[in-house]
């Protein structure tokens, strides 16, 4: 028997149909390829698409507008520009390049384009913030005044960091340039920094070492890691640094502290000359483009110490350079000196010398100095830079033969090896205020004279474990980093004395 159609039901099917019916209609403004190679792409038809716009190429490749021209628009590609061809279409994705940030990228390790290289899965943010944001105004800021530990005698005594500061580290390849930064993340473990950095044109092998070297000493938990090896275009590499200053201005606009560091700020300024030479911008001195300077400038007058109104957060900002022979005269040091406050140089002879951290102290400046220091290091370490500096100088005329120099000179000498001696330090171990502070105290103030030069380390480490055991009255006083009265201060060396004693004793 036939089933009965029902009109009732036919129409309330044809009902509900319509009633799901969607008109939605997909409006976009787009364009064509007209060339590509060499991580650029020209694209014709994007009559409106605006300055750092993101754009969708086939094949899953994103790119960014940066040349504005009058017939066509030169785009720089984060991807592999060979899944784009002539003759493509082109989408304008009507935003500018954004990355994601927040609490859900620590711990990560991530590509420019805030995409997970670490195997952990998606990150799970709704939280996005232009690459490219205005430098916070005169008005919104306040004086840098709050100490941004390293855990490093040599940086912490004579070239101190604040919170809100741009410190430059420059030096040859290969001696001691990223230690140091990597010492300054560890050593924020207990400060509530958060940390990120970024590897610019390293190798992918180098990036690794360095994130397992943090993830072995817990300091991955509060650091992201924004990787653009060499192996990517440069595109990829010019945009790293913008990344990494996004996801830390995250943390300074939201109250909190933190540190970023960009390693290194040469090869970002060579992939934006590769990139500005593939876009056929006029090219000056050293083949790069006028606006190099304010590459640069504009990143990092980024770092700042927020004023009160604010949240009083604050972003730091140690870039890198290196140089080639010890020369701080090319154009890229010369222009990045200029914008920070401060630098800290790192010197081959040094290096090779067995002097770790390799900071040249004479030349090296924080123009901040004592600000960036608590009251007691200040106190403590006064005139330490221009002590090392003098024994420096001294020591270059000591090698034609030091029997012929005054007995004055002579005590000089000694106590600059004996404070050189103090102030090394292995890698990937910061040390906290107070131990920092002993023994610079020690140092300047003739306490180990009487100590062969060979077993200084020995005895420092045998100071550190005597006031942790016997004087913890005194290292809870000095962790205050409090102005130490004259009392205390005699307390401490009569401590240290004390110590020696046992040492010498266990020495004999």
């Amino acid at each position: 028997m036939a089933q009965q159609v029902r009109p009732d039901e036919i129409s309330r099917i044809l009902r509900e149909s319509l009633e799901q019916f969607e008109t939605e209609i997909d409006v976009y403004d787009a364009g064509s390829v007209l060339q590509v190679g060499d991580g650029i792409a020209r694209v014709h038809g994007l009559q409106n698409v605006m300055a750092a716009e993101l754009l969708e190429f086939p094949g899953d490749v994103l790119g960014m507008a940066l040349n504005l021209e009058e017939d066509n628009v030169g785009a720089v590609l984060f991807g592999d520009s060979a899944h784009v061809k002539e003759g493509d279409p082109v989408k304008r994705a009507n935003r500018i390049v954004e990355v994601p940030v927040g609490e859900a990228l620590l711990g990560r390790v991530v590509n420019p384009l805030g995409r997970p290289l670490d195997g952990k899965g998606p990150i799970e943010t709704d939280l996005y913030l232009p690459v490219e944001r205005k430098a916070p105004g005169i008005i919104d800021r306040q004086p840098v005044r709050e100490p941004m530990q390293t855990g490093l005698k040599i940086v912490d005594g004579t070239t101190p960091v604040g919170r809100g500061q741009r410190e430059l580290i420059i030096g040859d390849r290969q001696i001691g340039k990223t230690a140091i930064c990597v010492d300054a993340i560890i050593n924020q473990k207990e400060s509530g920094v958060r940390c990120v950095y970024v590897a610019i044109g390293q190798k992918g092998s180098t990036v690794a070492k360095l994130v397992k070297a943090l993830e072995d000493r817990g300091a991955m938990e509060y650091t992201t890691v924004i990787s653009a090896t060499a192996s990517e275009p440069a595109p990829i590499l010019w945009l790293a640094p913008y990344s990494g200053c996004a996801i830390a201005e995250y943390f300074r606009d939201n109250g909190m502290h933190s540190l970023v560091i960009y390693d290194d700020l040469t090869k970002h300024a060579w992939a934006y000359r590769e990139m500005s030479l593939n876009l056929r911008r006029p090219a000056g001195r050293e083949a790069y483009p006028g606006d190099v300077f304010y590459l640069h400038s504009r990143l990092l007058e980024r770092a700042a110490k927020m004023s009160d109104e604010k949240g009083a957060g604050s972003m730091t900002a140690l870039p890198i350079i290196e140089t080639q022979e010890e020369d701080v005269t090319t154009y890229i040091p010369t222009n990045v000196w200029s914008i920070t406050d401060g630098q800290i140089i790192m010197e081959p002879g040094l290096f090779y010398g067995g002097v770790r951290p390799a900071v040249n102290v004479g030349l090296s400046v924080s123009r901040l100095m004592g600000n960036a220091q608590t009251d007691a290091m200040k106190q403590v370490s006064g005139p330490l830079r221009a002590e090392l500096a003098r024994f420096r100088e001294i020591q270059s005329f000591a090698q034609f033969g030091s029997e012929q120099l005054d007995a004055s000179t002579q005590e000089q000498l000694r106590r600059g090896e004996q404070l050189t001696e103090l102030l090394k330090q292995n890698q990937f171990e910061p040390l906290p205020h107070w131990k920092q502070l002993l023994s610079i105290f020690a140092g300047r103030q003739g306490l180990c004279d009487d100590i062969p030069t060979d077993e200084i380390r020995a005895f420092e480490t045998a100071m550190h474990d005597h006031f942790e055991e016997h004087e913890t009255g005194l290292v809870e006083r000095i962790e205050t980093g409090e102005k130490l009265s004259d009392e205390e201060l005699d307390q401490i060396a009569a401590a240290i004395e004390n110590c020696k004693k046992g040492f010498q004793a266990v020495a004999a």
